[in-house]
């Protein structure tokens, strides 16, 4: 479906050509406008072509570090998109190591971010305590949908965090839930009625796929959820520690929006093409 990528940095970035009208069409999003989670500002309502502003600003922090972009063409043609932002610092010095990436659909579903993930790690002297990171991370995202093997889960359906009714009273019993397996009546509540689509498999699914939409967008219709936040807290120099955090986001809801509309508008584009092929002329017999 893609031709070869191109991987520039954001400051070579060229306009995009202008040989074929695409008419962008919005996505569904798995997030409503009042519920909108982002991983450093990056939610799933961010257009490609606006991302690099926000890498840019919290690149101020790391210098040296570059964002890199990585464009598509669209079809046959010659308009490009970025489909593909990140950043990767390595572990160097007094930086533990850090990376950020976002996924883009293509500009005929707005070019959208539909998967973002972080991996932040901690030096060995200001690793925070796992009570300390869940109350950053329900700081920023509110009360979880669940906790346990080592994660942090939120899953969004109809507007809202979806609920399981599991209760982390205190600091200690939420990192309790964290340091064992996922509640299996949790899990099973995170079921359809027909007791398939529990996001908590959808993400690990995601995790192993390779990110594109063709390839999420079946799992993406089968997810009993509209997207999520995922944290994976690593254990540091102490159990009681977290050595590094990885952030996930996912919008399933819009993957299988955008997959649609992308695939109508390439077998569009891909018609037009060949309508446009002038025809050669019949032989003499």
């Amino acid at each position: 479906m893609f031709r070869s990528a191109l991987i520039v940095t954001l400051a070579l970035l060229p306009a995009a050509a202008s040989a074929y009208e695409i008419k962008p069409k919005a996505p569904d999003a798995g997030f409503s406008g009042k519920l909108q989670p982002d991983i450093v500002g990056l939610s799933s309502n961010i257009e490609g072509s606006k991302a690099a502003a926000l890498f840019e600003t919290y690149l101020k922090d790391l210098p040296g570090v570059k964002p890199e972009a990585t464009q598509e063409k669209f079809g046959g043609t010659g308009v490009t998109y970025v489909s593909t932002m990140k950043f990767v610092s390595p572990a160097a010095g007094d930086h533990p190591g850090e990376s950020l990436s976002a996924m883009f659909s293509s500009p005929a579903s707005a070019n959208r971010a539909y998967y973002v993930s972080r991996s932040l790690g901690f030096n060995k002297d200001k690793q925070p305590s796992k009570a300390e990171m869940i109350d950053r991370i329900t700081a920023k995202y509110g009360t979880p949908t669940a906790i346990g093997d080592g994660k942090v889960y939120y899953f969004y359906k109809a507007g809202k965090v979806m609920s399981v009714k599991e209760k982390y009273a205190t600091p200690a019993s939420a990192v309790d839930a964290l340091n064992t397996p996922l509640n299996p009546k949790a899990a099973v509540a995170l079921n359809d009625a027909n007791g398939r689509g529990s996001c908590v498999a959808m993400l690990k699914r995601a995790e192993a796929s390779d990110k594109t939409l063709p390839k999420l967008a079946d799992d993406a219709k089968a997810a009993n959820c509209d997207g999520l936040i995922a944290v994976d807290i690593s254990n540091g120099i102490t159990p009681d520690r977290v050595g590094k955090a990885d952030f996930t986001l996912i919008d399933f809801k819009q993957i299988a929006s955008a997959a649609k509309i992308d695939a109508d508008a390439f077998a569009a584009e891909k018609n037009e093409s060949l309508n446009k092929t002038p025809m050669g002329r019949s032989p003499k017999l």
